[in-house]
């Protein structure tokens, strides 16, 4: 990999251009070999003029050579003795790409050159301090890293922990964070009891707070959570994942009338979400407000414009009158209009639609039969309204078939 020697003055603006172009036409071709040399000469010459592209490109070269088989020991070991004052360029003349080249340098200098764990862990830091957005493939090598060199004395075992905690919330479905964690501790209350340590070290650390408090409501510990939500909640009052979590953590934990005041909080940050007017109405279902639920369910159906999950919780909330009441023929008239309301709720909305039909079949023993009718004269087509003192609330109709 021969190199094109000499001193670049900045008015040879002919010379330089003229190697790039050679350099840009080689990469193009994919004659990574004729490239390089070229690739160098660029940069003796001035590091910064074509940084935007010239770094990308050498680095894809160099890459595509080193993994070569077709690449001889010699040059191989010539770019492993390069590689890194390459990347001291680029950190140097490209910072707006500062993170990548970084986590870049960390990995050849892990798997190219074998460097000691202790110099590739602080060049993962350093990438992850530049650019905390870089691919989870990075993090975990840093990660397996933390575990490896785990011991007394050091805090790799509590950076570990951090670290794939972190992964879990940014990936939630990625099943081999949790295991991660799981492979850290010995069980998730002591997972908790480690988070919280480190937020009380650093009690204005809203990210630390959030991490102590999503692990306590994993493990159930919701008291604990409730703590820390409201320190957050406290400092970033507008933010709609906190008070999400509070009011949650305040149901489950009955204190509801705190739950209500958190869902009204969060309806006024975020009016256009229907999930914050359903998770209401189940609070004033649980609170035995059904007339206050339904309007809930209502309004959370509209801004739906057809949701077929808030319809059928408002079929619920007639169940739950019928069932608290005597069981006569007002009462099967509800049961009725819970069933009419469950098939409603099927045909807006085929993904609760086993749901409604399993609920319509639990019933049907419990609506009025054709003899009910009949005894009491009723016609098919005719609208039987609901009242009385044990469903005053509800003021719906149901129509004989």
């Amino acid at each position: 990999m021969e190199s094109h020697e000499y001193i670049y003055s900045s008015s040879d603006s002919t010379k330089i251009l003229t190697e790039y172009s050679l350099f840009s036409e080689y990469y193009k071709n994919k004659d990574c070999s004729s490239a390089i040399p070229y690739g160098w000469s660029v940069l003796q010459m001035d590091p910064k003029r074509f940084s935007k592209w010239v770094y990308y490109k050498m680095e894809d070269c160099l890459w595509y050579l080193h993994d070569s088989s077709n690449t001889s020991p010699e040059m191989i070991k010539e770019i492993n003795d390069t590689i890194l004052y390459f990347y001291s360029l680029a950190l140097q003349h490209f910072p707006e790409a500062k993170g990548y080249f970084q986590v870049r340098k960390a990995f050849v200098s892990e798997i190219w050159l074998g460097a000691k764990d202790e110099i590739i862990i602080k060049e993962y830091e350093d990438a992850f301090t530049f650019d905390p957005s870089l691919t989870s493939y990075y993090y975990n090598r840093l990660g397996q890293l933390y575990k490896k060199n785990m011991a007394e004395g050091n805090d790799y075992r509590t950076k570990a922990i951090d670290l794939f905690s972190m992964l879990g919330e940014r990936e939630p479905h990625t099943p081999q964070w949790p295991i991660e964690l799981e492979s850290l501790v010995e069980n998730i209350d002591e997972l908790v009891d480690l988070t919280k340590k480190t937020w009380d070290l650093d009690q204005d650390n809203l990210s630390k707070a959030w991490k102590y408090a999503a692990l306590a409501i994993k493990a159930s510990r919701y008291e604990e959570a409730i703590v820390a939500l409201e320190f957050l909640v406290a400092k970033e009052s507008e933010s709609v994942n906190y008070w999400n979590q509070l009011a949650s953590a305040y149901q489950k934990t009955d204190k509801l009338d705190k739950a209500e005041s958190s869902l009204k909080k969060l309806i006024s940050l975020d009016p256009e979400n229907k999930v914050h007017y359903l998770n209401l109405g189940i609070l004033y279902k649980d609170k035995g407000q059904l007339s206050a639920a339904r309007t809930q369910y209502q309004k959370a159906n509209d801004i739906g414009k057809g949701w077929g999950q808030a319809i059928f919780n408002e079929g619920l909330l007639y169940e739950q009158a019928a069932r608290a009441c005597a069981f006569d023929f007002e009462t099967k008239c509800v049961y009725q209009l819970a069933v009419d309301t469950y098939r409603k709720a099927k045909n807006t909305d085929s993904s609760i639609s086993q749901q409604a039909q399993d609920r319509i079949n639990a019933l049907s023993n419990s609506v009025p039969t054709k003899e009910d009718y009949f005894f009491r004269k009723l016609k098919s087509g005719t609208v039987i309204p609901i009242n009385g003192s044990c469903f005053g609330w509800i003021q719906r109709s149901i129509t004989v078939p």
